[in-house]
């Protein structure tokens, strides 16, 4: 491409001109030839009032260049000319091949008809700060609207989509003459390009072939661009003061299109689901700092944030004084840049008041407000109720208008609160029971959003600074090979299985390939196999709710080459399915409308008429291959029930079997002596450790166990080993050596928030937990009832006709939570649930019991504080009226024996103790230490 420039010069000084890569062939200052001095793209000419600059150049095709030219087509844009810097009017011909037509900024186009091809003429009255120029071999379709020339140019293949085009763009055009005022020039076309582009020109627009070809693109992007010709093409943006006019152009067509329909909280969630995802701190800038689009971060601040600005505004300055103020900017700036201080100028002038405190704030200010609703109360206030909180803002401190309403049982309340400190109280009066407090459930104030309204989506795998990369099981290298370079070109390490720690996971969104990977297992318990094709599925990382697992499933290389990359252009869903390169299946994830707080309280009551007997409750859980029943460890009652219910099962089905949290897994074989009668009761307590591992009473679970032996019962030991537990609880299982890992269960499904929350509120409940850590103590229930849950399931496995009954702490029964949903979701089998004597809480139980009082015999206690160390036990200390204190025992002494029975734990004393009875006396040999004569061995006399 060669051509030649005149630059009529109307003010003294020097004029810049840029010229970037173009080839400058000749300069000439009114008439007289220079030498062009060009520095980094830029020509520096010394000029007076009437000057006029020649310049002839040239422009070399190439694709990444301002001058693309091939056999399709022609495309200049950018510095395909020498440009002076600013404003200027133009004049604009140009030379094409015969078969092509032209397009460029103009209200008037004539066409010559030469022998070398056609002479194309563009005028345009304006002024503008830049031109752009487009050919191709189009057909062109035409029509006239309110005045209006209207063009569609689209190549042949194409032309059948050009009267669709032009039916929408003449509904745009009424829109928008409707809401700012007349259409600013006298022509307008839809221009088809061979790239792929989606450009605005003063009275055109440029998109390309596979974008116009798209069904939806008449329905968004074609109104944006449409909009664009008010604002971009007749004001001007000052790029160097903030692009403003993405974001009004975002709001008042894509956004606008979806409020039309009822969508438009959707649409502004989406926005604020964006902004989390994409723009994390590194990368936050403020709309006054917003140019362009580079990245999803940067859309996400200058389309998104800047769309709910202008949202925002119109909220502050009611509907129609917002339209007004856009009337009166596109008045006082037409063919002017414009700032957003133009737009504040514009707005307080319609709006008659102060507003550089919203700009300052939301233009000038990075990120987005946070802040949480805190200490929620309900109580009457006369005939109608009074809902009182707390607005905390965490961080930076804004100015907000926070929606806020109150649904109640005779309707909602509704109000603005202005929340203007970093902590404000208010009180809401409704009339009737109040049931739910409701904030911002229509997204109309920008902010972050609570951990219940963000769904998880891909666009957090995208946005993922450094994330981490689950490889596959070894086998299936070559099948992920692709998608391990994808996202290792994203910045995510991969790792296998046996090198991610926890505290990995809780740091990064996670990449897991393959639905068999066993760190689903570790997060998760299981994940359905998906359909054919390649899935994406995103769920919340249950170790770090602020961060995401994406299971990446294929059976096919090749999908993965021909899908994984357009997951790009998907980055609101939760789900993608593809097939053969085609996305077929598309969803996000259910989250919650607003920052919901719950304030009913429900009463919940029982009809006592139809209470059942224990025998009525046999009769109905005795068909149910799983028989969970919760204890309070320390209730007597409570075991006398299990037993009742445990013989009553017995009658009905011999085959049963009983699991106890009780006892810890590898004690099994001591549970299986005694129940089959080869070793009695003593060696059995010892060597399960049932005192050093349990400790309660053993008079709790005598009665069980004897039935148990008695009837040739198995007793299964469902537990973990209480070192692992506690190791955990204390610092996490990253802390567990390699062989202690192997005791871990097969599953752990750490995705129950509820069962979180109720865990939170012990935890919280707990002496000194402020200086514990949570996570760790959650993971250890959850190993804890996973081991459990695999217990039985093992069970079960091994034996398909017994019937279980499964007796453990109501904590890990409640709700199904602990431990009944966990072995359903390992083996489907069907269950019972019954706690003794809880709340009536809808879904915490099938069956509650309420067994009478009773109380236990407790075996006596030597009331010494003992310590064990080797093969010897000695006292330490003593509480208040001791009887082996009473007796001459001191602190110091060993004990040797108790009646004779040598002693070497501290298990071994509570075995003896357990079959004597109170008052019984009991001869007790220690060694003590003298202080010149060395040890005695002395025996007392101790009455229990």
């Amino acid at each position: 491409m060669k051509g030649s420039t005149v630059i009529s010069v109307h003010r003294d000084g020097e004029t810049v001109i840029h010229t970037g890569l173009l080839q400058i062939r000749s300069l000439r200052l009114n008439g007289s030839f220079l030498e062009p001095v060009i520095k980094d793209g830029t020509l520096k000419v010394k000029t007076t009032r009437g000057s006029a600059i020649e310049i002839e150049f040239q422009c070399a095709s190439d694709k990444d260049g301002p001058c693309v030219i091939n056999e399709r087509g022609m495309f200049l844009t950018n510095t395909w000319y020498p440009s002076p810097e600013g404003l200027f009017t133009h004049r604009l011909s140009a030379l094409v091949p015969k078969d092509f037509t032209a397009l460029s900024e103009a209200e008037t186009i004539v066409v010559d008809e030469r022998a070398e091809g056609k002479l194309f003429s563009f005028f345009f009255p304006h002024p503008v700060n830049g031109v752009n120029f487009i050919a191709g071999r189009y057909a062109v379709r035409t029509d006239i609207h309110n005045g209006i020339e209207l063009y569609a140019y689209f190549f042949p293949e194409d032309i059948g989509l050009a009267d669709t085009y032009i039916e929408y763009t003449k509904k745009y055009l009424s829109l928008y003459e409707g809401m700012i005022g007349k259409f600013p020039f006298k022509r307008f076309s839809v221009v088809e390009n061979f790239l792929q582009t989606g450009y605005s020109m003063p009275t055109y627009t440029l998109l390309g072939q596979d974008v116009v070809r798209l069904p939806f693109i008449v329905k968004t992007s074609l109104g944006h661009e449409i909009l664009h010709q008010w604002f971009g093409n007749l004001v001007y943006i000052d790029y160097e003061k903030g692009n403003w006019a993405e974001g009004l152009t975002t709001y008042l067509s894509d956004h606008l299109y979806e409020e039309q329909e009822g969508r438009g909280w959707q649409y502004r969630k989406q926005i604020m689901t964006d902004y989390d995802s994409y723009v994390s701190p590194e990368e936050e800038i403020t709309l006054r700092d917003f140019r362009t689009r580079t990245d999803f971060a940067s859309r996400a601040v200058g389309y998104g944030k800047g769309a709910m600005v202008f949202h925002m505004l119109r909220g502050l300055v009611g509907e129609d004084l917002f339209y007004r103020s856009l009337r009166e900017l596109v008045e006082t700036k037409q063919f002017q840049e414009a700032s957003w201080g133009d737009i504040e100028t514009a707005f307080e002038k319609i709006a008659g008041m102060e507003l550089g405190w919203f700009f300052k704030q939301w233009v000038d200010g990075k990120g987005s407000p946070l802040f949480e609703v805190m200490d929620t109360t309900r109580g009457p206030k006369g005939l109608h109720s009074l809902v009182s909180f707390d607005i905390i803002q965490k961080g930076q401190k804004y100015s907000l208008d926070v929606p806020v309403s109150v649904k109640a049982e005779r309707g909602e309340t509704g109000q603005i609160l202005k929340v203007r400190d970093t902590r404000q109280s208010f009180e809401i009066s409704v009339d009737g029971n109040p049931e739910r407090l409701a904030i911002d459930e229509n997204y109309d104030l920008f902010r972050s959003l609570s951990k219940d309204e963000t769904p998880p989506v891909i666009a957090k795998i995208l946005s993922e600074q450094e994330g981490l990369l689950a490889l596959p099981v070894e086998g299936k290298d070559d099948l992920y090979r692709g998608a391990v370079e994808f996202f290792k070109g994203r910045g995510y390490a991969a790792k296998r299985l046996k090198e991610i720690k926890d505290e990995d996971i809780k740091t990064a969104s996670v990449v897991v390939l393959d639905h068999e990977n066993p760190l689903l297992k570790r997060l998760f318990g299981k994940t359905d196999a998906p359909s054919n094709g390649l899935s994406i599925t995103v769920r919340k990382n249950p170790l770090n709710t602020s961060k995401v697992i994406a299971i990446v499933d294929t059976d096919s290389r090749d999908e993965v080459e021909a899908s994984l990359g357009k997951i790009t252009h998907f980055g609101k869903y939760s789900l993608l399915l593809f097939r053969e390169g085609r996305n077929s299946e598309k969803k996000i994830a259910e989250s919650d409308r607003g920052w919901s707080i719950p304030l009913k309280e429900n009463v919940t009551g029982f009809q006592v008429a139809t209470a059942l007997t224990l025998n009525d409750i046999i009769e109905k859980v005795s068909g149910k291959r799983i028989v969970y029943v919760g204890e309070e460890h320390d209730r007597y009652e409570d075991h006398m029930a299990e037993l009742e219910l445990i013989r009553g099962l017995f009658k009905k089905n011999p085959r049963i079997a009983i699991g106890m949290e009780m006892f810890q897994r590898p004690f099994q074989k001591a549970l299986d002596d005694y129940i089959e009668g080869s070793i009695e009761e003593p060696e059995f307590l010892k060597s399960s450790e049932y005192f050093k591992r349990w400790g309660f009473d053993y008079n709790h679970y005598k009665n069980i166990l004897r039935f148990a032996r008695d009837e040739k019962i198995p007793v299964i030991a469902l537990n973990i080993r209480q070192e692992i537990v506690s190791k955990v609880s204390r610092s996490g299982i990253d802390s567990l050596t390699e062989d202690e890992k192997k005791e871990l269960p097969d599953a752990m499904d750490m995705t129950d928030e509820a069962y979180r929350e109720r865990l939170r509120a012990i935890f919280e409940r707990h002496e000194g937990a402020e200086s514990k850590n949570f996570d760790n103590f959650y993971q250890s229930q959850v190993i804890w009832d996973e081991i459990m849950s695999q217990s039985i399931d093992d069970y079960l496995k091994k034996n398909p006709d017994r019937q279980i009954v499964v007796i453990a702490g109501g904590g890990h029964l409640a709700f199904g939570s602990g431990i009944p949903r966990r072995t359903f979701r390992r083996n489907g089998l069907d269950y019972a649930l019954t706690l003794n004597d809880t709340s009536g809480e809808p879904g915490i139980a099938d069956f509650v019991l309420f067994p009478k009082s009773l109380d236990i015999v407790h075996a006596p206690k030597l009331m010494a504080l003992l310590k064990e160390e080797d093969t010897r036990v000695k006292i330490t200390a003593f509480p208040e009226k001791s009887v082996s204190e009473k007796a001459g025992l001191r602190s110091g002494d060993t004990i040797l024996s108790l009646d004779g029975k040598k002693i070497t734990s501290v298990d071994d004393i509570q075995i003896f103790l357990f079959y004597k009875k109170t008052g019984e006396t009991i001869k007790v040999k220690v060694l003590r230490r003298r202080f010149i004569f060395g040890e005695q061995e002395r025996e007392f006399d101790v009455t229990l």
